[in-house]
This record gives structure tokens, C-alpha cells and sequence, in this order.
């Protein structure tokens, strides 16, 4: 067998496996879920009063059976390097951009918001005690509004890219950092 044949397909089964694995992982990930406990006002912050912006009619409106998936696919980048302007896991990604990816992946829709602005706009404010998981959380984190996100997945806790030398993963609603800068929970996702 020629060597360009025998390293096609040693690249075809290293592709079949990576499938395997992520399929597996999305499966274990969706098999562990199960809806997040009450929240009380002390577990995790209320959003500041800054208005948001104006959500477009209907909002996105993705198949709600696509939350698990979602946060499925969240949970898969955790580790993944920050990018300023990053929107793919071999790139990285900034905040926007990892939920761009996200969304992308699950849906299969292109047209996707990819500013936290955009994203804001694009989605429908919940409350607290409606936030579920696969809703987006917004923060204030540089004087303005909507200026950082993340995906929440549940139990208090959300999937976000922090910052420029940091890596996506999960962190806590309740972090003081990010407590103090809390904007609230929007969804993409139909009623």
C-alpha cells in the first residue's frame, strides 16, 4: 500500500474516533444532567438595574430541545484557550465567540449574533428563578453594558472565556467578581 493511502486512512479512523469520543462525552454530559435546584436570592445575584437592550421580536427561538446539547457542547471546549475576537476551538475563542460556536454547532444556523451586544439583542431577558440551563448570563465587566457572556449550565454555575492568557470553564454566579457585575439571564431558546 502507497504511504499516501495508508496515512488517508490512519486520518479517516483518527476522525471516526474523535467523533466517538465527542458523541460519548455529549452522552455522559446529558445523561448526568437533571434541572438545577430553586435558586433562592442568596444563591446567586440579582442583575443590576441597567436597562438591556430591546430584544428582536420573538427572540431567536431555537428548538428548546437543544439546551442539553448546548451546555453538552460547552462543557466539551472547558479548557480551551482564550482568543480575543477567537471563535473556534483550534483559534480559541473570546466570550461571543464561544457561544457563536456553540450555537452554530447545535443548530446548524449561520446567521448567528456574534457581539455580546448582539447577542443581548437577539435574546429574551428571563428572571432568576426562569433561567435554565442553555439560557445566556450577561455581565458589565468593562463600563458598559452586555460586555461580557456566558452559557449557564446549571446548579449556579456558567461556561464562559474569561479573559486574554485564560482558558474557557466554569465558574460560579455567586464569584464576587462576577456577582458584582451581573446583568441577568436572556434566552435563545422558544418558550
Amino acid at each position: 500500500m502507497e504511504a499516501t493511502q495508508v496515512y488517508s486512512r490512519d486520518k479517516a479512523q483518527l476522525e471516526r474516533r474523535r467523533l466517538a469520543l465527542a458523541l460519548i462525552g455529549i452522552g455522559l454530559l446529558a445523561g448526568c444532567a437533571s434541572r438545577p435546584p430553586v435558586r433562592t436570592a442568596s444563591s446567586w445575584p440579582e442583575p443590576s438595574p441597567a436597562p438591556g437592550p430591546a430584544p428582536i421580536a420573538g427572540g431567536l427561538n431555537f428548538d428548546p430541545s437543544e439546551r442539553e446539547l448546548a451546555v453538552a457542547q460547552a462543557m466539551l471546549l472547558v479548557n480551551t484557550p482564550y482568543t480575543y475576537g477567537g471563535n473556534t476551538p483550534q483559534g480559541g475563542f473570546d466570550c461571543s465567540g464561544l457561544i457563536y460556536y456553540v450555537f452554530q454547532h447545535v443548530t446548524g444556523d449561520r446567521r448567528l449574533p456574534r457581539t455580546t451586544a448582539q447577542w443581548a439583542d437577539a435574546t429574551v431577558p428571563v428572571s432568576n428563578r426562569q433561567a435554565e440551563r442553555g439560557d445566556l448570563v450577561f455581565f458589565n465587566t468593562t463600563g458598559r453594558p452586555f460586555s461580557h457572556m456566558g452559557l449557564f449550565v446549571g446548579d449556579g454555575e456558567f461556561v464562559h472565556a474569561p479573559s486574554t492568557g485564560g482558558m474557557v470553564h466554569k465558574t460560579r454566579l455567586s464569584n464576587p467578581y462576577f456577582a458584582r457585575r451581573y446583568q441577568g439571564a436572556r434566552r435563545a431558546f422558544a418558550a
